[in-house]
């Protein structure tokens, strides 16, 4: 629905913006401050934008932990390493963990406010501030389940999209690594990338800069060889991280940054 509100095209520029910041900060943590600054000019209030982004990461982490769920089922019949199953088993361990948190979250939101705000009071924090931020919180929520409500049809074809775009995504070094003359499985290239980019989340990098090259490369090497292991990581990784800055760039200072620099120009004035 907010997708009609604000146009295709402006949806592509805030989303191509949103993914530079994310690829720009530690951690991520820029993206979803610039999600909701974009929306916020297009009257989308802070609550649903929010809701919008917890959105995209629950699809995200429900598509992951059911790739690494099937591929648990394929390791049963098949054998990958032990370090290999030992890394999927603590990943899949971690999703769930993560998920568990989320729905934890939701079910016991009322409790977990109540005793955050007895919290704040004995940290002294002004009354005035503990309600208005206790009506931000509420608002995600309930923008995140009016969100959840949405027909059934539009969700599945949402988590339909997103599985796609990863499918493709995770495909580019496996197709790399065979165009390179390497042998490689599919399932093998795919962990390759989810602990490379979790160990680049960890370094709390921008983008995981150097930490996911070096862990891919790594894990890489004893299966197809160092110089084809290392074209693999620098074709993979200019394709899933370094476009994005080169294409996300110019879409940022389009959207967010001259806006910014015309308005402090206007107050020097």
């Amino acid at each position: 629905s907010q997708g009609e509100k604000i146009g295709r095209l402006r949806s592509l520029g805030v989303i191509m913006a949103t993914e530079f910041a994310i690829c720009t900060t530690p951690g991520g943590s820029g993206g979803p401050l610039t999600l909701m600054a974009l929306l916020s000019r297009d009257r989308v209030r802070p609550a649903h934008s929010g809701a919008v982004f917890a959105m995209d990461q629950l699809n995200d982490l429900l598509f992951f932990l059911c790739a690494v769920l099937g591929i648990v089922v394929y390791t049963l019949f098949h054998s990958l390493g032990r370090s290999l199953e030992g890394m999927l088993l603590g990943s899949a361990l971690l999703m769930l963990a993560v998920l568990g948190v989320g729905v934890g979250l939701m079910r016991w939101r009322r409790g977990l406010m109540r005793w955050n705000g007895r919290l704040l009071d004995r940290l002294k924090v002004r009354g005035a501030t503990r309600r208005h931020w206790a009506r931000r919180v509420l608002h995600f929520f309930r923008a995140f389940q009016t969100t959840l409500r949405l027909p059934r049809r539009v969700l599945a074809l949402v988590f339909g999209l997103t599985c796609l775009h990863w499918a493709l995504r995770y495909s580019v070094l496996y197709l790399v690594v065979l165009g390179l003359g390497g042998n490689l499985q599919w399932i093998s290239s795919f962990l390759v990338q989810v602990l490379s980019l979790s160990a680049g989340q960890f370094s709390l990098l921008p983008g995981g800069a150097g930490a996911a090259e070096l862990t891919s490369a790594t894990l890489l090497t004893p299966m197809v060889g160092k110089s084809t292991a290392a074209a693999g990581v620098l074709v993979w990784r200019v394709v899933t991280f370094y476009f994005y800055l080169v294409a996300g760039g110019p879409v940022f200072l389009c959207l967010l940054g001259k806006p910014l620099l015309d308005r402090i120009s206007g107050l020097r004035r």
